[in-house]
């Protein structure tokens, strides 16, 4: 061992550990030398709070994939704004008739690149600011979770929802937004009542604005 092997201090079992967390929650997007369905498993990308991110539980993404699958039909397309949960259970294979149709995710958070031309940046702020290859009205079923709950939001993402879709808009928000999201995209709330892996303190829910099997 030299000199300057000796002075190099060693780092404890719990520091190790520690590091190892640290670089886990930062990895820059998902592990895409693990096996496909992995690369799409709910959790993927960890939450990142400081953009206001909380993932659906496994049963909920599987319900609402399962859900715009059978609404955008044979050959669909489908849009999830803010909802890359919903996206990631679309790709993973799990979800029957998936293969069938289409999915992008439009999301701020860049580590979602990884997943390549389905990736769209999106910034609510700016809702009409979309690449020139996402045509108006050419996503069958729109699928929304804005990222907070205010008005502000909720009305700029509704631009966005509005310009994407052809009709059928599913919307995930705070059950406060009720009345806003009905007078901004006339919407109905669903008796389905949608679940996070972690939990939240405000009550959330999911409202259409098309016959679903979701209201009953």
């Amino acid at each position: 061992m030299s000199d300057s092997d000796e002075d190099v201090p060693a780092l404890s079992a719990h520091t190790l550990a520690a590091l190892q967390e640290f670089y886990q929650e930062t990895r820059t997007g998902p592990d895409l030398s693990t096996e496909p369905s992995d690369q799409f498993s709910v959790g993927a990308v960890e939450e990142d709070w400081r953009m206001s991110q909380f993932w659906y539980s496994d049963e909920t993404a599987a319900r609402l994939a399962e859900e715009v699958v059978r609404e955008a039909g044979e050959g669909g397309r489908v849009a999830c704004v803010s909802a890359p949960s919903v996206y990631q259970k679309l790709k993973q294979g799990v979800v029957g008739g998936s293969d069938r149709v289409s999915a992008v995710v439009l999301e701020y958070d860049r580590r979602f690149a990884a997943y390549g031309e389905d990736f769209v940046y999106y910034d609510y702020n700016e809702p009409l600011s979309l690449p020139a290859g996402v045509a108006p009205r050419s996503f069958d079923v729109v699928l929304a979770d804005p990222p907070y709950l205010s008005e502000e939001c909720l009305s700029k993402v509704s631009e966005t929802v509005k310009y994407l879709s052809k009709d059928k808009v599913l919307l995930c928000t705070g059950a406060i937004m009720e009345n806003l999201a009905r007078e901004l995209l006339g919407v109905r709330k669903c008796s389905f009542l949608p679940k996070h892996n972690r939990n939240l303190s405000n009550e959330f829910r999911c409202f259409v604005n098309y016959p679903s099997r979701l209201l009953s």
